[in-house]
């Protein structure tokens, strides 16, 4: 049981790391990491009676 732990543990440190290089790295191969920079307007309908 303790062999399993320290694996899933492995993995999860391993999982952190490569999500962060690829925030590092992602955009030098095409990802698009900014948020829209158009404004969003929509009309709200509340229903007060």
């Amino acid at each position: 049981m303790g062999r399993l732990i320290k694996y899933l543990l492995y993995l999860v440190i391993l999982a952190g790391i490569g999500l962060v290089a690829y925030a590092y790295v992602g955009p030098w191969f095409g990802a698009d990491f900014n948020a829209p920079l158009e404004e969003v307007r929509k009309p709200v309908v509340l229903n007060a009676n």
